[in-house]
């Protein structure tokens, strides 16, 4: 349901499609499991509709409507790129979006068993991506700084996360927060990789997904990635590979990288619990990724 009790289902997105963009009313719907400021439904092989759901405001889609297009043609990864639009409307009064679709399982569901070709892929995809935004870029309210902005965020997840390695968890974070600070220009950054939100295919990274976080900032937080989404032992070769992370922005990646693996743990007890967009299966793709977090590999 959104918010305004209008339930999303695949005769709605027909019959929105009627109305705005009937040469695409005739492709097969189904529906994409999963999904929770947006719901995905599959449109024909090559495209999907993005419905505003949960997400307060259109601001995730419109941003994604204004930026994807630019950074597409760049990007040496598949991402979604919009195609139509769609205007709220008396049936459904929020905003919606045709997209392209990338194919592939997203990580959540899959695994990644070409460890080194996959740090090689992220590497590059996030070296085409960090590049100087523009000045109308947008900027996050509550990511993009420095991780001591955020420690009071990390405490609250670290507590009702609450592991055994606490301890070594803080001393992780109290390690990037003591790091300098990022003093380049403001970078592109996807702001949010996470497992949900790559897809892979044959063992590796085969597209990145879902930019409605996306701002310009520090990169440390994409670099996280480097451990919340690669197998161990690969990190090393990733940093080597994408050649722009001092040892600041390294110290501050890891931090990043432990808050995010909190984060996955703390939806997986949610989900453990039956509680509205808990997600089960990622309490273990969190404690694995804050493993390689503790063991810096």
């Amino acid at each position: 349901m959104t918010d305004t009790e209008t339930e999303i289902t695949g005769d709605l997105v027909r019959d929105l499609l009627r109305e705005q963009h009937p040469d695409l009313a005739g492709l097969a719907i189904r529906e994409v499991v999963g999904g929770w400021g947006n719901q995905m439904w599959r449109l024909g092989d090559e495209l999907a509709v993005r419905m505003q759901r949960m997400d307060p405001s259109p601001d995730a889609q419109l941003k994604e409507r204004r930026w994807l297009p630019v950074l597409a043609p760049r990007l040496p990864l598949p991402v979604p790129t919009p195609v139509r639009f769609g205007a709220p409307s008396e049936r459904f009064p929020k905003h919606w979006t045709v997209m392209t679709w990338v194919p592939g399982e997203p990580l959540d569901h899959g695994s990644i068993s070409r460890g080194p070709h996959a740090a090689d892929t992220l590497a590059g995809f996030l070296r085409a991506l960090h590049v100087e935004a523009p000045t109308e870029a947008p900027v996050a309210t509550d990511r993009g700084g420095h991780p001591g902005d955020r420690t009071d965020g990390f405490e609250n997840m670290l507590r009702a996360v609450a592991p055994d390695d606490a301890a070594d968890v803080r001393a992780v974070w109290d390690d990037a927060v003591a790091a300098e600070a990022w003093a380049g220009p403001r970078m592109w950054v996807h702001g949010d990789l996470h497992p949900a939100n790559v897809v892979v295919s044959d063992g590796t990274l085969s597209g990145i997904v879902d930019f409605g976080d996306l701002f310009a900032g520090d990169p440390a937080w994409d670099l996280a990635a480097a451990w919340v989404l690669l197998p161990a032992g690969t990190a090393a070769r990733f940093f080597a590979r994408y050649a722009r992370a001092d040892e600041a922005a390294i110290r501050r990646a890891r931090g990043l990288a432990a808050m995010k693996s909190l984060f996955l743990m703390l939806m997986g007890q949610a989900g453990d619990r039956g509680l509205p967009g808990g997600k089960p299966h990622w309490g273990p793709a969190g404690r694995a990724a804050l493993d390689r977090v503790l063991q810096g590999v």
